[in-house]
């Protein structure tokens, strides 16, 4: 369904030029000028995504390639590249407003405002995501450590790690990158809103 979307654009982009008018003839050079054109609509410098919804909870499975194209080269860092950013300099390590967390690279809802709490460990911590299929989780033994890496539940961008040094209810502590997180104000969705 989104390739039927992402291709019915391509072709709208082709049929009209810049400035709204309908080409008569397009020849190969404008047809291919007209497809660039629409590949750069769909980069991060005019902050275009096509895979983001904050609706669509579908699995995506694209390559590195194609999430080059739409993310920030900031975002793909963290999201594909599975680093992480340094401590106390996201926007959301101490944040407090009331609102809903969102995968920075699909839209996927992940964490209420009500589930983070202060942490004292630089990052962004939620005692919970906002549903069980929001997150997803691996094995990550790298730089000599045995952690449990939390993934988008739909694109699968790594968003950092869970240990079990939270508070209650759950004693867990999601430590989030705020770079790969989109925050949006306002009341946060309900449990089971937004399906499993």
């Amino acid at each position: 369904m989104l390739l039927r979307i992402v291709g019915l654009l391509l072709v709208a982009t082709c049929c009209f030029s810049c400035d709204g008018q309908a080409q008569t003839a397009p020849a190969k050079a404008k047809a291919s000028a007209a497809t660039k054109t629409a590949a750069k609509a769909a980069t991060p410098a005019t902050g275009r995504n096509l895979y983001y919804s904050r609706t669509d909870t579908t699995r995506l499975r694209l390559s590195d390639a194609q999430w080059k194209q739409v993310l920030t080269p900031e975002v793909y860092r963290v999201a594909r590249g599975k680093d992480t950013e340094r401590p106390f300099t996201g926007k959301y390590w101490n944040a407090e407003a009331k609102g809903t967390y969102y995968c920075a690279a699909c839209g996927n809802a992940l964490f209420r405002s009500t589930a983070k709490f202060a942490s004292d460990c630089g990052w962004p911590s939620f005692f919970e995501p906002l549903r069980t299929k929001a997150v997803r989780y691996e094995a990550d033994n790298t730089l000599g450590m045995e952690r449990t890496e939390v993934l988008c539940g739909r694109c699968d961008a790594h968003l950092g790690h869970i240990f079990n040094d939270g508070p209650p209810p759950t004693g867990q502590r999601y430590c989030m990158n705020s770079i790969v997180l989109d925050f949006v104000p306002g009341k946060s969705p309900a449990f089971g809103a937004l399906g499993n």
